[in-house]
């Protein structure tokens, strides 16, 4: 494992969320600071944006006050497309970074959504999203407009903080994880794009931010916010840690996996101060 870039935690910098680009580089999302940034292959680091302040400075953002960016996608045209919750109208939502550098509103959420989780479902021309306080999944079209709830199953809820967090779409079905509960829950898509009837999949996973499928069947790499770690499960729902504070994980938040690759970000939100971005090598079984 090696660390490709650390970031500023005292100036907000909180990795949060992850987007490859070709040639191994990324775009991160950052919680308090309200960026979006690019990571070189080489470890350079480049702010990309930084949302403006609500007007009265915020402070209404669902559960966390402070306005947050959250989840980054990149299409495969490269557009980069990020989510705002900023607790207010017009603000709050998926935004894109357009090719001068500023950022455009593409679909607005309502104010009491705290958005966390984005991906581009490319088969449907839409983008889901993840309502971190409201306990729903969003969709909206890609070209952008209006977003409409896809679904709002209980096995969203929070317990009391963040319910339904990390997103992924695989293999005809679009699995959430969900932080209070420590669960990952898998949606079958209908013939017509809807959401089937919901499977718990993993269980006694409490803290799961992000995750990621390994590309072994439904195995999955799950970063875990609360404890610390990179924990597997595999598809029998067995789990295995593979880093954890030892190894250098501090609130960890996110992982995507590329071939034998894991880019993992550290948060340092709940503990620690080193926000990072960190490449581990997969063992294949």
């Amino acid at each position: 494992m090696r660390v490709l870039a650390h970031f500023d935690r005292a100036a907000g910098q909180a990795a949060e969320s992850i987007a490859l680009e070709p040639g191994g580089g990324a775009v991160i999302g950052m919680i308090p600071a309200r960026q979006v940034v690019r990571v070189a292959r080489d470890g350079a680091v480049q702010v990309l944006v930084t949302m403006p302040l609500p007007p009265g400075g915020g402070g209404t953002t669902p559960v966390v006050g402070d306005p947050v960016v959250t989840g980054v996608a990149r299409s495969d045209s490269g557009a980069v497309h990020f989510l705002y919750s900023a607790g207010q109208g017009g603000l709050t939502g998926i935004w894109q970074i357009r090719r001068s550098g500023e950022p455009r509103l593409v679909v607005p959420l309502p104010a009491d959504t705290m958005p966390n989780a984005l991906v581009i479902d490319g088969e449907r021309d839409r983008f889901l999203v993840t309502d971190s306080t409201g306990g729903r999944i969003w969709q909206a079209p890609l070209r952008g407009g209006e977003a409409s709830v896809w679904s709002a199953d209980p096995s969203l809820a929070p317990g009391g903080f963040f319910g339904a967090n990390g997103l992924k779409v695989h293999d005809g079905a679009v699995w959430a994880s969900n932080s209070d509960h420590g669960t990952i829950v898998r949606f079958p898509v209908t013939e017509g794009g809807g959401a089937g009837r919901a499977e718990v999949r993993a269980r006694g996973l409490e803290g799961i931010d992000d995750f990621d499928f390994t590309g072994w069947g439904t195995e999955i790499l799950a970063a875990i916010n609360q404890t610390s770690k990179l924990v597997r499960v595999g598809s029998d729902g067995a789990q295995e840690t593979l880093l954890d504070a030892e190894d250098g994980m501090q609130g960890t938040t996110a992982v995507v996996v590329r071939g034998n690759r894991a880019y993992v970000t550290n948060g340092a939100n709940l503990v620690g101060n080193d926000s990072c971005l960190l490449i581990a090598e997969l063992q294949r079984r």
